[in-house]
This record gives C-alpha cells, structure tokens and sequence, in this order.
C-alpha cells in the first residue's frame, strides 16, 4: 500500500460526505505524485499533475518544500513536464507566496543563467513573504554588484509588489443574507463542537449556520452573479464571543473570493454587516482576509418631541427602521465615496470600515502582506541608501498638547515602534507596538500553524518575552480527534519556539491549564501588550487583546501588531461590598449599572480601565475576562502599589514551578520570564518605573463610577431565552437579582470552572459543603455539579492546605490524568464530578449539559448552544452566576432565595474588597 493509494481512499471517503479531496501538506506523498508525473506512462499520471497543480498546500509545509524544488527542476531544464512550462512553473512558484518557493526563487535569481535569473528576479518583485535570511541573501547579492539583486531590491523600494496591484474596484455590488436576528455569535460560524475539523476548511464549512442556510447563499450567489454576499447581523453585533479565524474563513468560504486557484479552500475577502456593527475581535479577523466590516446603523432609537427616548411597557427603547436589510436586498458599496446605497439612495457613511489602512489590506488581500511590505520596503531603502518614502498610508498619529495619557495610551506609547522620538500619540492613532507575550490556545492552535505555514514564518520573533500553546480547549476528553490533532500541535509549536502545555518528548506531564489562566501569571510586566488566540485573553496586568489565530501567527512571527490606539471608559468605585457578596457580583452591577446610566454599552470597543486598588490578580481577573461580554477591545487593572508587587511575587512563583516541572525550552523562555519579573519587582521598590497608572489630566469617553452599596444581593446574567424581541435573546446585558426568580426557578445541572473562577472558588466550594453537612447532617445533590479547577497549581495548593480532600469526600468522579476520559459524557447523575483543569462545558466542543436543561454557571458563555442545546420542546440555558449561587443551586435543585443563601455562606469571606481611596 503506498501513500497515494492511501490518498486515493480518503478521497472516496470524502465523496460520501459530499467533500473534495484533502489538501497535501507532506512531503513524502508530494514526492510519490512527483514520481508518478516524471512517469509518462503511470496510470495515475492526469491526477497526479492536477494534484500537483492545485493541491499543495503553500507556504513552509514539506509538501510545498517538494514542489517548490521540482517546479525549480523543471525551470532549469533537469525535468520536462509537457503540461509545466517555464512561464507556468514560475507562476506556480509565484502562488506559493513564501518559505522555500522564495528560497528557489533566490536561488534562480542569483543563478548564472541571465534569462533565467532575469524572470525569477520579475516573480520575487512580487513576493513579500521574506525574512530576515531571505533579505540578507539579497543585500549579500547587491552588494557584490549582482544586477538582478539591484533590481530586485529598487523595486522592493518603490514598493512595486503593492503599488502595481489592481486598485480596489470603486462599486462593489453586496446582496444580503440575514444570518439572524439579534447578536450573531462565532458559534454560530463555527460551532465549537466542530472545532476538531477547523483546520480542514472545506470541512469545517459544513457547519456554518445551517445546510439550509448555505443553500440560500448559494441560490443568491445564482440569482445574483455579479454581486458578493453580505452576512448580516440584524438587529444586533456580528461576530460577538469569540476571536474565531475559523468563523470568518466559513464566511469567506460561502461568500468570499478565492485567494489563489493554485490553493484549494482559502478564501479571502468576505463582507459582513451588522446593525450594531461588528465586534471588534472579529473586525480585526475581518481586516486580515482583506474583508470589508460595516456598521449598519439600519435601526434607530425612537425619540420624542423633546429628543428623549421612547419607551415600551418593558421600559426598554423602541426602535425604528431606518432603512431594510431583509435577505436579498441588493446594496452598493462605494469604495471612493465611502458610502452604502440602495440605487441611487445614500443609505449610510461607512468611512470607518473604509479607513486608507483597511482600503490597502482589501488590495493586498489582507492585512499579512500589507505588514510584511512595510518591512520590505523599509528593508530596500536601507539597503539601497535611500529615504524611505513609504508607498502605504501614513499612519494617523493624534497628539493633543497639553493632554494626558490614559493607562493604554502610556503602553502604546512605550511599546510603540516606527514612532518619531518625542511624540505622544492619543487615541485614534495607528500604531504599530512591540507585542510581549503571545498565547495560542489548542482549538485554533492548528490554523495558526497554518497561518505561520502560509507567511513562511520557521521561528518565533526574537523579541517576545514568552510564549505558550495550552491544551485546556480539548482537555474535557482524550478522544481520537484531540489525539491526532493535538501531539502534531504540541510538537510544531514547540519547534517553534513556543513553551508548550504537553511535551513531545514527554519530558513532563500534560498541562491542560486554562491559557487565559496561565498567560495572567506569565504576564510579568503591568506595561506589557499581550496577544492570544482567545477572545478572553483579558489579563490582570498589562492590556490584553484576544486575537483570531492569524494575528497570533502574524505576533508570533514579527513579534509586532498593528491597531490604532482605543478609547477608554474608566471604571472606580464606591461604597463598601457587603460580605455576602462575590466580586462576581460586582462585575454583573458594573454592566447593570453602566447600561442604566448610559442607555447604551459605552463599553462596546473600547478599553475598560478599571481603578481595581487592592485586588490580587487572581480576583481582578474575574473582572477583567469579564470585558470580552460587555463587548470591550481589552481592559486594564490599575493597581496599588503593593498589590502589583503581590501580584507579580506570585506570577513569579508560578513561572518557577512550570520550570521545576521540566516545562523550560531550549531558549530558557521561562526562566527569562523569572529574571523580568524580579527586575520589574525591583523597579517598583526603588521606584525607577513607577506602577502604570493614567496621568490625571488624561481624557476619556467616558468615566463611571460603580456603587457598590448598591449591589445587596447575588446577579445572574441570563440568556432571556424566551423573550419576545429575539434580538435580547442570548445578550449579556440581562442582568437580574436572585429574587427575580423567588427560589422557583429550576436548575438541571450546575458548572464551577473557565477562567472566570480562582483558589478562591475552590476554597468557597469546600467550605460550603461543609457548612452544608453540618447544617443539615448530609450533602446531597438534586442536580450534578461538574467541577473543573482551571490550573493545576490551585489543585496543588488545594492539597497541600486540606480542600482539595473534602472535595474529594463529597465527589462522585474525580478525574485520573493516568487514564483520561476517551469519550464525551452524555448523562449526568446528581452528584459532583471533579474534572480535570481547563475549559470544559464553556467551550461546549467536547462536553455539553444535556440538551433541553437550563444551567448555573461560573462560566461566561450564554450563547445559544454552546454549553447547552435545545431540544424541541425546551430551549436550553445557561445563566451565570458567582461559585455561591452555582453551589446552591446544586444543592436544591433551583434557585436559592435570599434567605437560603445568607445562611449557605454565613461566615465565609467570600470577597476581601475595598476600592482604593484616591
């Protein structure tokens, strides 16, 4: 049996899902293809060319490393293809965009044949995938006085690999698809149940929506040939929850455009619009495939003769239409006059989704190549002596004078690169930043090793900090699909350069520690920038970004990102927190609260900086992961100065244990990390850097204060799955007190764990048992409990202080790292399982609540379907609440009342807060 007769099977496989056959990645089936088309006579010979042609994957995979070297054999005459002509092997090398293509074309370049050379020097002018190897055999070249180097490089100087692109057409006709009404959630793009497959594009497309909803796409893109499709949003945000690469490569798939004809199932450039425009982690998406996001604004609040809103019997606005968005209606975008029409009726401006940078990642077909041509041309002007005269926009700088600088903008301005000395940028500016510490999480991890793949990126940039690819998105259960894809992940990013939560070598055992968990404690510097493949990628320290698995790769690669500068919202507090309360409860009055005050989330794309004083970083955390729902870019902790020092001794701590368990690489990334935080440690004792903190006359979007007397009892976030207007189904903006629901609401199943929970979760939940044993002589479960610790290190800390042990006493599973689960629980009894550390039930890709039931939570995912389905006759749901309330719930099998639940956490210090004084 040979591999192709292997490919050959697959592909009969796949027939049968209604699917082509799989890209090529390795090297040793593209050598047996080769083989078989230098055989004139193989029985295969047809296939094996079409194969060959179109379906290789590109970039530094072993497989384009095959047909890079072949289609250099052909070009120089040592194999003859009848169907491969010169001129068509050079535009097959032209289409594989970087790793060993650029690499051939060096050495073709560079080669002494001149007519040769000359014509692999035309196709490397229009090649931008080049590092710092690839650049320096140039500069080599040019410097021995080789022509074609010269030429090579004075045109990398005018930029021409750009600037001779077809201009970005003026009208672009969209007819529209209402994906659904109300927020559109990334899991309804790409479910996280089918995140196995997201690599496998083609694939992982079948999930989009629904089969009768492509159908609909594809009958538009029938009726409508000469038009793009728009995914729309009505009635609320596209794109809300998460970073997914994925959920825009599924759009891009149905409705974009494909990127090469040389490379099978990448698509570029889809359109999306939303009335409450796009989320902004999914916006960035969007720029990278070189798409097009549009705010909307088709509904509008109606107001009264005094200007104030109109209200329904719910006290809640009342929208008007502005203009339809209704499936099929067919709109103009006007790239020149960066309007929307409907005929010739200006609807909209949408100026903001066609800013110049946005306009030049369209042309280049996205925002990689627009990146990396920067470089180059900054490359060939220092090579050649010149001054740069950058072909690209000019990046917005802002600078009021006399102005202060918000926390965010004092870590723009510190990590900013490319800035002139001197200047003090304010939000609204592009900049371009050193990034610190990148994380890639494990359902996205395989996309972003294709992402690296396809830029032709071989090692990590040398000036991040640290780096880490966890395992906690498929920790629940050790099935076949996470144990052929998350070794293969494991072992590439460890190649790379990455500290990796399992060993390819087995050196140390499994890690599935929640990534947000760990990048908080890596993250040992308050003025870092930290970039992760998750939309929680939310840090206590530092300002954090979630990021689709491109930008990761692009970070991961160049050790830079680009984004303007946001606005701020900044968040104090007041009052005295009762001791009743969780600091959970505190984040869901900040939203209540916020949306009373303003009437809209003024949160929506901005930074959150929050006064946070006295918390440890641990606690803040909850607040902070808590930004990604209320719709915020990122959020940042301004903290005491011996908080911060705290906070840090323990970041510290954690790092050195991660080292005592053999997790250090070659590179001794994590000891690193250990060095920095002891300087950072040292610099805010002698005071040489002070803490971050915004200058006092820095200006916001807004500030508002939380009153924390006013929050006397327990908040649930809820899904409002039955609402009337289904657009406030499935927000987080529902928040509601217990006694809402007068301890008659029902609970199937309750979930401690993600992110948002810490030791002091752990630590409530056994101290409440046992409250609960003493109180009524037993503990017993009228619903199940699944527990799921989000680190390791709390589990040890837990074992070592004696909670881990009546855990273990009131438990009815307790996971085993020695033998872990193979498959997915499907029922649960009414008892506690202790799962192992990571993501569990929030991520929904692996393990769910049964289909129908309606679940308390820790987590922070209410969307329909992820941590519950619904069935026919229920829907299900998930309302989130603090470890209390979840506990409760449990116990009694509904809702607690509020006298149940003074008397469940009597004496227990749930929240040891007080807002710093100044």
């Amino acid at each position: 049996m040979s591999l192709y007769t292997d490919y050959l099977k697959e592909i009969e496989e796949r027939k049968k899902q209604d699917l082509r056959p799989k890209p090529i990645d390795g090297a040793e089936l593209t050598k047996e293809i080769i083989a078989q088309i230098k055989d004139a006579n193989h029985e295969h010979r047809k296939d094996s060319l079409n194969f060959f042609i179109y379906n290789i994957i590109p970039g530094t995979t072993s497989a384009a490393e095959e047909k890079a070297e072949f289609l250099k054999e052909i070009i120089l005459g040592k194999a003859a293809v009848a169907e491969i002509s010169t001129e068509f092997a050079f535009e097959l090398l032209s289409h594989m965009k970087g790793g060993r293509s650029i690499g051939v074309l060096l050495d073709l370049a560079l080669g002494e044949n001149a007519e040769i050379a000359k014509a692999a020097g035309d196709v490397l002018k229009t090649q931008v995938f080049l590092y710092d190897a690839d650049t320096a055999r140039l500069k080599k070249a040019f410097d021995a006085g080789n022509a074609v180097a010269k030429d090579v490089i004075e045109s990398y100087a005018k930029a021409e690999f750009f600037t001779n692109l077809p201009a970005v057409e003026e009208e672009i006709k969209v007819v529209t698809f209402v994906a659904g009404e109300g927020d559109i959630s990334t899991d309804l793009l790409s479910p996280g149940n089918q995140a196995h497959s997201r690599s496998d594009r083609e694939l992982h497309g079948k999930c989009m929506i629904s089969e009768e909803a492509q159908k609909e796409i594809v009958a538009l893109q029938k009726q409508h040939p000469d038009k793009r499709v728009m995914l729309v949003a009505e009635k609320g945000t596209m794109g809300v929850g998460s970073s997914r690469m994925s959920g825009v490569n599924n759009v891009a798939l149905w409705t974009g455009k494909q990127a090469s004809p040389y490379v099978p199932f990448i698509n570029i450039a889809p359109i999306v619009g939303g009335t409450n425009g796009i989320s902004p982690i999914f916006l960035t998406t969007v720029d990278v495939t070189g798409g097009i996001g549009i705010d909307l604004k088709n509904w509008k609040k109606k107001v009264d003769a005094d200007g104030k809103p109109v209200l329904n019997e719910a006290g809640e606005p009342v929208l008007e239409q502005v203009y339809s968005v209704e499936t099929g209606t067919v709109f103009t975008i006007n790239t020149k006059t960066k309007k929307l029409y409907n005929g010739d009726k200006e609807l909209i401006d949408i100026s903001k989704a066609l800013t110049p940078q946005k306009l030049e990642s369209i042309k280049a077909g996205g925002s990689y190549a627009v990146v990396f041509g920067k470089k180059l041309q900054t490359f060939a002007a220092m090579a050649l002596g010149q001054e740069l005269k950058s072909a690209f926009a000019p990046s917005k700088e802002i600078s009021h004078e006399g102005q202060g600088l918000t926390a965010v903008e004092k870590i723009f301005n510190r990590n900013a690169v490319g800035v002139k000395e001197g200047k003090v940028l304010h939000a609204g500016s592009d900049v371009r930043v050193k990034v610190n510490i990148v994380g890639s999480q494990d359902t996205t991890g395989l996309m972003t090793c294709q992402e690296l793949e396809s830029m032709a990126a071989t090692t990590i940039a040398s000036n991040i900090d640290g780096a880490y690819q966890s395992g906690c998105h498929t920790a629940s259960v050790w099935d076949a699909k996470a144990q052929a894809n998350i070794p293969k992940l494991m072992s590439f990013m460890h190649k790379f350069g990455l500290i990796t939560g399992r060993s390819p070598e087995k050196k140390y055992p499994a890690m599935t520690d929640v990534i947000h968990k760990v990048l908080n404690d890596i993250t040992i510097d308050d003025w870092a920038i930290i970039i992760g493949g998750d939309s929680h990628t939310r840090m206590s320290k530092g300002v954090a970004f979630g990021a689709d698995s491109g930008t990761v790769a692009l970070a991961l690669a160049t050790g830079e990102a680009e984004m303007p500068i946001p606005e701020s919202v900044k968040v104090t507090f007041k009052g005295t927190l009762k001791d009743h309360m969780d600091f959970r409860d505190v984040v869901h009055a900040t939203q209540a609260q916020m949306l009373k005050k303003f009437g809209d989330n003024v949160f929506q794309g901005r930074i959150i900086e929050v006064h946070i004083g006295t918390l440890l970083s641990d606690q803040a955390f909850v607040f902070t992961d808590w930004t990604a729902e209320m719709k915020a870019k990122a959020s940042i902790c301004i903290s005491n100065e011996e908080t911060l020092i705290k906070s840090l001794e323990i970041a510290r701590d954690r790092i050195q244990i991660m080292i005592d368990k053999g997790m250090d690489n070659e590179a001794k990334v994590l000891q690193g990390l250990v060095d920095k935080a002891n300087a950072r440690i040292n610099e805010i004792n002698t005071g040489s850097r002070p803490p971050l903190k915004p200058d006092a006359n820095a200006k916001y979007f807004a500030e508002f204060t939380v009153d924390l007397d006013q929050i006397v009892e327990p908040m649930i976030a809820d899904p409002d799955v039955n609402n009337e207007d289904v657009s406030k189904r499935y927000t987080h903006d529902t928040i509601r007190p217990i006694s809402y629901y007068g301890g008659e609401k029902k609970v199937d199943l309750g979930f401690i764990g993600s992110c948002m929970v810490h030791k002091g979760d752990m630590k409530v939940l056994s101290q409440m048992l046992k409250n609960i044993e003493k109180d009524q002589g037993k503990v017993e479960f009228k619903a199940p409990l699944v527990v799921a610790p989000p680190t390791y290190n709390i589990i040890d800390e837990l074992k070592k202080e004696g909670d881990w042990e009546i855990l273990q006493k009131y438990a009815g599973f307790e996971f085993d790292d020695a033998n872990p689960k193979s498959d997915a629980r499907k029922k649960y009894d009414n008892m506690m399982y202790l799962e192992r550390p990571g993501c569990n039930l929030c991520m929904g890709n692996q393990e769910k609540a049964e289909k129908g039931d309606t679940v308390m939570a820790t987590s922070t995912r209410l969307f329909q379907g992820r941590v519950v389905e619904d069935t026919d006759e229920k829907k299900g749901e998930s309302l989130l609440a603090s470890t209390p309330v979840v506990i409760l719930s449990t116990i009694l099998g509904r809702t607690p009342n509020m006298d149940e639940y003074l008397k469940a956490v009597d004496g227990i210090v749930l929240t040891s807060y007080a807002p710093p004084l100044k």
